[in-house]
């Protein structure tokens, strides 16, 4: 049976939750603050549904690096965006993923989480590696370039 795994991490961002909001609701922004961005200089990304919110989905395809997927967003409230995601390669799986924003004066704290099942593959790279290692760091370098962009002012709804 898989066992689940839950990774968060969280930072204060000195702009408002409705810009916060605008990064993270059109996956096309993702291209500013995402930490997998570069990983691969030619990877082909294909968007399909409305620009923003519900329904926006966005797929990729890249070298090893990179790998496979695609994501939609499931869910798109002020203060929240949930979307599924689901990895092709290099390994099969299929996670959830939760921005919550909450405002803190003139401020937002944002928490980015993920959960889903750990398959197989999973539990035996977890022997050496846990789920907070190996994606805690993305995690981290994600958020620092959402802040960046959040507070840059040059982010804006669609």
């Amino acid at each position: 049976m898989a066992k689940d795994f839950h990774i968060s991490r969280s930072t204060l961002v000195a702009a408002s939750a409705d810009r916060v909001h605008a990064l993270v609701n059109d996956l096309h922004e993702w291209q500013k603050w995402s930490p997998w961005e570069g990983l691969d200089p030619h990877l082909e990304r294909t968007y399909a549904g409305p620009p923003s919110g519900v329904g926006a989905t966005y797929a990729w395809r890249g070298n090893s690096k990179a790998g496979q997927g695609r994501m939609e967003i499931v869910e798109s409230q002020p203060h929240h965006v949930g979307v599924d995601l689901v990895f092709s390669a290099p390994m099969r799986a299929t996670n959830r993923v939760d921005f919550t924003l909450t405002p803190t004066g003139d401020s937002t704290t944002v928490e980015w989480a993920m959960t889903g099942p750990q398959n197989a593959v999973m539990r035996l790279m977890s022997r050496f590696w846990s789920m907070e290692k190996l994606i805690g760091p993305d995690f981290e370098k994600g958020l620092a370039q959402l802040k960046a962009a959040a507070e840059s002012g040059e982010s804006g709804p669609r």
